[in-house]
C-alpha cells in the first residue's frame, strides 16, 4: 500500500468541501433538533492562529461533525472580533489604515482554518468592524440608552498614558494596561456607562447575573469568579458621630458581630468627607499628599491582598463608636474604595486580616471580641476571622455571631442610626474609548437640545477616513471635519457628534445572535431565527474572558429578555474552557522566547488530521498541556496504520462472522467513542480508536466494520476518512452517513471486577458475572477471605450495592 500523502489528499478534500458547502450549512427550514456549537470568535491578529486556537477549534469541529452524523441540525459559525486597540496601534506604527491590516489578518485566519479542515458554516460569517455589523452594535447602544441603561457620567477611570485611552477595571488588572503593560493611573473623565448593576439581582421576570449562574452548565471556577467579581456582601451600614463636628461618618460592615472590637475607622482618600474635614485635620499637608498618591493607583492595585497596607491618620479627628461610646482615630487608606459600601469601614483588627496588618504597622490596639466555639482561638499572631461566640461585647456575650448580627442590626434600626443592607463590588460598565478603531457611539450634542440619540434610520454612524491616529488624549474622531459636520436631529441646528468609540467588548456581547440571521438588514436578527437557534448549546473559549466577555454577554441577553425581545435570559447553556498549550520547553509560547508552534509548519510536515488529533490526544480539553513533537509523530504513525490497514479489508460481499472477536471490539469502540465525544473526552476517544486498530491488524476486517470505524474516525481525521471512504467505492461524502449504533448485548461484559469496600475503603476486588444479583454478590463478598479478615466476626449493619460496579459493607 502506498504511503499516505497528506498534503495531496487534504487539499483534495478541502477543495471538495469548498464546492459542497451544504455539507456543513445549518438549515433554517429543517425540523430536526438544533445544536448551536460556538467558538469564541477570534481577534484576527497579524500573527495568525496559534496552538490554543487549534485546540479549541478542533474540539468544536469534532463535536459539530459528530452531531451532524447523529442527524442534528448543527449551526457552527465563525466570524471576527475585528475592532480593537492592537490594530490601531499597528496602524500608528506602520501608517497603514487598520481596516487594511484587519482584512489581511482575517484572510490569514480563514486560510488557516480551512487547511485545518474546520467545518464552519461560512455563509454566516460576521466581521464586527464591517458597517453592516456595527450598525447593530450602535442599535444596541440606543436600545440601552432609550431604556435608561446607558448614561453619561463623571467618574474616576483607569487611564493608560501610552495608549491614551480609558480601560475598564478588567483591562487594568495589576495596575497595568493589558495591551501595552504600561502603568495605569486614575483620571476624572466624562464617560458613557452601561447599567450592568441593574441586573445583578432578579429584575421582573429576568434572573439576575447572580441567580442565573445556578442553572447553567459552566465550570464551577468560572461561576465562582463571576460571583467574586460581582462581590455581593450582606451586612449593615450605620452612622458614627465625629467629635466636635455636626458631620457624621457612615460605614458598611459584613461583620457587625465584631463591632465591640472596633479600635479605629478607615475612610477612602477620595471620600468627600475628607475634604469637608480639612479645617479640623491637623496634618492636612500629609493627608493631601497621600490622597494625590492614591489617585495614581488603579483600583486593582489598591485592593491587592498582598500589597503593604498604607494610610495616614487624620490627626485631630475622633470617631465615636455608637455601641461603646469610645473615641477612636480615623485613618485614610487606599484599600478602602469610595464607591464600595459607604466609602468608609469600621476597623476590627482582631477579626479582619487587612485591619490586623494595618494595626500592626501603625501600632494600634487589637481587641478580641469573638472566640471559637471551643474557646481555643487566639489573636496573638493573626486575626481570628471565623464566626464564633461573642466575648467582651457586654450584653451580647455568649451569643453566636449569627444571632448577634441579627440583634445588633435590630438595635441600629431601633435607634435610627443604621440598617441591614447589601452591597456589591461590581460597578457599571464603562464603554467609552478615546480611540478610532471601534464602533462610534451614536450620540449627538446640541447646544439647544442637549444629548440627542442618532435616529435609528440614520445608522450606521460611519467611521471617517480623515483622521490622525496618533494618540493625544481624545478620540481621533474629534478632529475629523467630515465626522463632526452634523446637524441636530431635533432642531436642525449645527451640532457635534460624540467622538468616543465603544469598548470592543460591546461588539462581542451580541455577535452570537447575529449568526442566527447574519444578512438581515432590518433588525439584528429576526425573532423566529433567534427562537430557532438560540441559546447556544455549547460554547468553547478561554477562561481569561470570565469577567469580561462572558459577563457582558449575559448582561446583554438579560436586557433583551427583560424587554421581552427574546424568551431566554442566559446565552450559553454549556461552557467549556480549553487548557493552555505550553511550548515544548514548558513555558508559555511567546515570539520573544522563540518557542511558538506555528500551525502552518505542523500541517505542512504532518498534516492537518495529525495536528487536530494530537492536540486532542495531549490530555483532557480543559487541562494545561505541553507540546511534544514526539507525540505528534505517534499520531502520524497511527494515521499511517489506518491508511495501510485498508489492504486487509475484506470485500463487501463477504459476510462478517457474528461471533468474531473484532465484532465485539467494534461495538465496544462505538460505545466508548460515542460516550467520550458526548463528554468532550476526546483524548480517551482517540485512545479507543487506537486500541481497535491494534486489534483489527491481527485479522482481516470486514468492509462493513471498517466503514463503521471510518465514520468513528471522521470527526477527528476528516480528510483521511473522506479519502478511504471514497476508495471503498462510495460516491457521497462520509459526512452524509449516520453515526453507527452499538448492540447493548454485544458490549455487555460476561464477567466484571466487583469492588468490595468496608466503610467506604477498598478491601478487595472479586470477579463476578456482569448481571449478578445483590444477594449473590453479597454472598460472594462475605465469602472472600480478605473481607472475612477485615470484618473480624462483625455483622454488617448495611450493604450498599451498585450493580456492575461495587459493594460497600458498613460495620
Amino acid at each position: 500500500m502506498e504511503h499516505y500523502d497528506h498534503e495531496k489528499i487534504e487539499k483534495k478534500w478541502q477543495k471538495y468541501w469548498e464546492e459542497h458547502l451544504e455539507l456543513f450549512a445549518a438549515d433554517d427550514e429543517s425540523d430536526s433538533e438544533k445544536q448551536y456549537i460556538l467558538d469564541m470568535f477570534p481577534y484576527p491578529s497579524a500573527d495568525g492562529l496559534h496552538a490554543g486556537h487549534v485546540e479549541s477549534y478542533s474540539a468544536t469541529d469534532i463535536i459539530s461533525r459528530y452531531l451532524r452524523l447523529r442527524g442534528k441540525n448543527v449551526i457552527h459559525p465563525q466570524g471576527w472580533d475585528a475592532f480593537g486597540l492592537p490594530a490601531e496601534n499597528f496602524a500608528i506604527k506602520t501608517k497603514t489604515h487598520p481596516s487594511l491590516t484587519t482584512q489581511k489578518s482575517i484572510a490569514t485566519f480563514k486560510r488557516q482554518m480551512k487547511i485545518l479542515g474546520l467545518s464552519y458554516d461560512w455563509s454566516r460569517e460576521v466581521d464586527s468592524s464591517s458597517r453592516e455589523y456595527y450598525k447593530w452594535t450602535q442599535w444596541f447602544f440606543l436600545l440601552l440608552y432609550k431604556n435608561g441603561l446607558a448614561y453619561r457620567g463623571k467618574g474616576k477611570v483607569n487611564w493608560c498614558l501610552k495608549c491614551q485611552t480609558v480601560l475598564a477595571n478588567e483591562q487594568a488588572e495589576g495596575g497595568v494596561c493589558d495591551r501595552c503593560d504600561t502603568q495605569v493611573f486614575q483620571k476624572d473623565l466624562e464617560q458613557w456607562f452601561f447599567k450592568i448593576t441593574d441586573f445583578i439581582e432578579k429584575k421582573d421576570k429576568t434572573r439576575g447575573l447572580l441567580g442565573g449562574l445556578d442553572d447553567i452548565d459552566w465550570p464551577e471556577h468560572t461561576k465562582a469568579a463571576q460571583k467574586n467579581w460581582i462581590g455581593k456582601s450582606e451586612g449593615a451600614e450605620f452612622e458614627m458621630e465625629i467629635k466636635n463636628s455636626n458631620l457624621k461618618i457612615e460605614v458598611f460592615t459584613t461583620r457587625l458581630d465584631t463591632v465591640f472590637g472596633m479600635t479605629f475607622a478607615l475612610i477612602a482618600p477620595e471620600h468627600e468627607l475628607v475634604q469637608k474635614l480639612k479645617q479640623q485635620i491637623a496634618n492636612w499637608d500629609e493627608v493631601e499628599k497621600y490622597i494625590e498618591q492614591a489617585s495614581k493607583k488603579s483600583e486593582l492595585q489598591r485592593i491587592a491582598e498582598e500589597k503593604e497596607k498604607t494610610g495616614v491618620e487624620l490627626e485631630g479627628i475622633k470617631i465615636i463608636n455608637p455601641f461603646t461610646k469610645k473615641e477612636i482615630p480615623l485613618f485614610t487608606s487606599d484599600f478602602v474604595l469610595g464607591h464600595y459600601g459607604k466609602g468608609a469601614v469600621m476597623a476590627v483588627p482582631g477579626h479582619d486580616c487587612r485591619d490586623y496588618a494595618f494595626a500592626k504597622k501603625f501600632g494600634l490596639p487589637i481587641a478580641e471580641v469573638i472566640k471559637s466555639k471551643d474557646g481555643k482561638s487566639s489573636i496573638e499572631k493573626e486575626a481570628f476571622v471565623d464566626d464564633g461566640i461573642l466575648s467582651n461585647s457586654r450584653e451580647y456575650d455568649h451569643m453566636t455571631s449569627e444571632e448577634a448580627r441579627k440583634r445588633l442590626a435590630e438595635w441600629l434600626e431601633k435607634n435610627k442610626i443604621g440598617r441591614k443592607t447589601v452591597n456589591y463590588k461590581i460597578r457599571d460598565w464603562l464603554v467609552s474609548r478615546q480611540r478610532y478603531w471601534g464602533a462610534p457611539i451614536p450620540i449627538i450634542y446640541c447646544d439647544a437640545c442637549g444629548t440627542v440619540p442618532v435616529p435609528e434610520e440614520d445608522l450606521p454612524v460611519l467611521l471617517p477616513d480623515d483622521v490622525n491616529f496618533m494618540p493625544h488624549g481624545e478620540s481621533p474622531l474629534a478632529g475629523s471635519k467630515k465626522f463632526q459636520d452634523v446637524k441636530c436631529p431635533k432642531c436642525g441646528a449645527k451640532a457635534r457628534r460624540e467622538s468616543d468609540t465603544m469598548d470592543t467588548f460591546v461588539c462581542s456581547s451580541w455577535y452570537y445572535f447575529r449568526y442566527a440571521d447574519p444578512h438581515n438588514k432590518k433588525e439584528f436578527a429576526a425573532k423566529d431565527k433567534i427562537k430557532k437557534w438560540l441559546p447556544v448549546d455549547l460554547y468553547v473559549g478561554g477562561a481569561e474572558h470570565t469577567v469580561l466577555h462572558l459577563l457582558y454577554s449575559r448582561f446583554f441577553t438579560k436586557v433583551l429578555h427583560n424587554l421581552e425581545l427574546i424568551d431566554f435570559d442566559e446565552p450559553f447553556l454549556k461552557l467549556r474552557h480549553q487548557g493552555t498549550v505550553l511550548a515544548e520547553d514548558g513555558r508559555k509560547m511567546s515570539k520573544s522566547l522563540g518557542n511558538v508552534i506555528n500551525p502552518d509548519d505542523v500541517v505542512a510536515k504532518y498534516g492537518a488530521d495529525a495536528l487536530r488529533m494530537f492536540e486532542m490526544f495531549m490530555g483532557p480539553l480543559e487541562d494545561m498541556k505541553k507540546w511534544d513533537t514526539k507525540g505528534i509523530i505517534g499520531i502520524y504513525r497511527f494515521l499511517d496504520k489506518v491508511w495501510k490497514i485498508k489492504s486487509k479489508v475484506q470485500i463487501s460481499n463477504i459476510k462478517s462472522n457474528p461471533e468474531s472477536k473484532i465484532r465485539t471490539f467494534l461495538h465496544k469502540t462505538i460505545k466508548k467513542v460515542t460516550e467520550d465525544i458526548e463528554k468532550l473526552r476526546f483524548n480517551t476517544a482517540i485512545s479507543a480508536l487506537m486500541i481497535f486498530l491494534n486489534e483489527a491488524e491481527k485479522e482481516q476486517i470486514p468492509q462493513e466494520f471498517f466503514e463503521k470505524f471510518l465514520i468513528l474516525l471522521s470527526p477527528f481525521a476528516p480528510h483521511m476518512a473522506e479519502e478511504l471512504w471514497s476508495q471503498l467505492g462510495h460516491k457521497k461524502s462520509v459526512f452524509t452517513e449516520k453515526w453507527p449504533e452499538y448492540d447493548k448485548d454485544i458490549v455487555k461484559d460476561e464477567m466484571i471486577e466487583l469492588v468490595i469496600q468496608i466503610n467506604g475503603k477498598l478491601r478487595d476486588k472479586i470477579s463476578v458475572p456482569a448481571d449478578i444479583s445483590e444477594d449473590d454478590a453479597k454472598s460472594q463478598a462475605l465469602a472472600s477471605e480478605k473481607i472475612k479478615t477485615f470484618l473480624a466476626g462483625q455483622e454488617p449493619k448495611k450493604v450498599f450495592f451498585v450493580k456492575g460496579r461495587l459493594m460497600n459493607i458498613v460495620i
